[in-house]
């Protein structure tokens, strides 16, 4: 998908708006599973999570390559919208965004910390999506979709500084939304010619991914129910798909209550905040512990924007209802 080079520059570029995020292997996570687990610390971001890498690499594609365009407007549930926010204000741009209705309140508020103008419209975020690109064709906006192989890019960029710091990594979990995370894993893994297999992590209650590759085929969902809601997609990407229905080992999904109990864990053995879908992957190693003892395993912490009452529940030993 990507040259080496290509990955470079959007390394350098990437790099000149934020610092390289951790790759530590927290003893307590190796004692309690058995392996070596290196977390990729994408919640220690500017937005604390993984998708500011592609806001800055998209917006600076955009004023390249659109120097007239007034601004951009897309679709969210949180983090997509702050990398996007974040980048085209900077750049002097106005930013429209459309996130479902009963969105995260403390993403939300973030999301207006940098300036956009936040809509709350339909039921899931497949329906923002809709309602976002219909809005850039009406306002002469810029519509920013879900994926776009500038987003890979950067999202990319996360992958090299792991890839780059520990090569021999035998498997990487990564959770899967609109797919830009694993593409970005899969592409950086390719250019650099590694033979680390890429394990993707959906949500039991949004499976499209999963049951797309399976199939061959996109395969809609009727619903995405999960709290997990960076995972919470019910309409396939074709272009996404194409690349993790080739480039990954192999899909699982994890329940709510699984995904639950990895966030406690993530803070108990590590004292990091991780969201539903930063703390999918660890999930998926649990559920796969016996296959993965003693080998050298990778999860990405993709992001640490949780709810506070939703932590309180997890914290209280329960899974948050939506």
């Amino acid at each position: 998908m990507f040259t080496t080079e290509e990955l470079q520059a959007a390394t350098a570029l990437v790099h000149r708006h934020m610092a390289p995020t951790p790759l530590y292997a927290w003893p307590q996570l190796a004692r309690r599973l058995g392996a070596t687990v290196w977390v990729k610390h994408e919640n220690h971001g500017p937005t604390g999570a993984f998708k500011v890498r592609g806001g800055i690499t998209f917006i600076d594609w955009l004023r390249r390559t659109h120097p007239d365009c007034p601004g951009i407007v897309t679709a969210t549930r949180g983090n997509h919208g702050q990398s996007q926010a974040r980048a085209a204000r900077a750049a002097g741009l106005r930013a429209v965004v459309y996130a479902p209705r009963g969105n995260s309140t403390e993403k939300n508020a973030a999301m207006r910390a940098f300036g956009v103008e936040l809509h709350e419209v339909g039921d899931d975020f497949d329906a923002a999506r809709e309602a976002a690109m219909a809005a850039g064709a009406a306002e002469g906006l810029f519509a920013v979709p879900p994926f776009h192989r500038e987003l890979v890019r950067g999202v990319a960029t996360y992958a090299w500084e792991m890839f780059t710091a520990k090569p021999d990594l035998h498997t990487v979990y990564v959770p899967i939304g609109c797919g830009s995370g694993i593409c970005g894993v899969i592409a950086a893994r390719d250019a650099l010619g590694l033979a680390t297999r890429v394990v993707g992590v959906v949500s039991e209650g949004a499976r499209c991914a999963q049951l797309s590759v399976a199939a061959g085929r996109l395969v809609e969902t009727p619903q995405a129910r999960t709290f997990a809601d960076g995972m919470a997609v019910r309409v396939p990407v074709q272009e996404a798909f194409e690349i993790y229905a080739r480039g990954a080992d192999r899909i699982i999904a994890v329940s709510d209550d699984a995904v639950a109990e990895a966030i406690r864990i993530f803070y108990t053995d590590t004292h990091n905040l991780a969201e539903g879908a930063g703390a999918a992957p660890l999930a998926a190693l649990m559920a796969e512990r016996a296959a993965m003892a003693g080998r050298e395993v990778g999860v990405i912490l993709c992001g640490g924007n949780i709810d506070t009452d939703w932590m309180r529940t997890i914290l209280a030993g329960g899974t948050p209802e939506v």
